[in-house]
């Protein structure tokens, strides 16, 4: 694998990531644009370096891909917050966009810039249209307060 090649994947990764982290930021949440750009670019970097050391062999790409699934929950489960006395929890949409990024990571690591690109238009999609939606559904399904009528 030539260095433009090594170059070019990993652009593209703290491209996606970033991409996904200026959404967060945006909305003030705990991980944003440097934590989403380091995650995707981590993964593209440890697929990279399985592709150049291995030559291919699909067991230890598939063990480098379980990896980084599993460890990047660690970092996922950081951004999540429990609050017992309001009986809600935050982070779990951030939590998710930083496993994206992973996998987008990973996408960019394998040159497979059409699942990559894809993944992050859907991803933007749901984070900008996703909260619009669950409040409409909430206010229809709401159940009225006896009060109200």
């Amino acid at each position: 694998m030539e260095l433009t090649d090594v170059a070019t994947r990993f652009a593209l990764a703290v491209l996606a990531g970033a991409v996904l982290g200026i959404n967060r930021e945006l909305h003030r949440k705990p991980a944003g644009l440097r934590t989403h750009a380091l995650v995707s670019l981590g993964s593209a970097l440890a697929v990279v370096l399985v592709l150049s050391v291995s030559g291919e062999a699909p067991d230890a790409l598939s063990r480098v891909v379980q990896g980084i699934l599993t460890g990047i929950g660690f970092i996922g489960a950081g951004v999540i917050m429990h609050h017992d006395a309001q009986h809600r929890v935050e982070g779990l949409t951030t939590a998710a966009s930083i496993w994206v990024a992973a996998g987008m990571g990973m996408a960019c690591g394998l040159a497979r810039w059409d699942l990559g690109a894809l993944a992050l238009i859907f991803t933007l999609l749901l984070l900008i249209v996703g909260g619009p939606i669950e409040r409409f559904f909430k206010r229809l399904l709401r159940p009225r307060n006896e009060d109200e009528t």
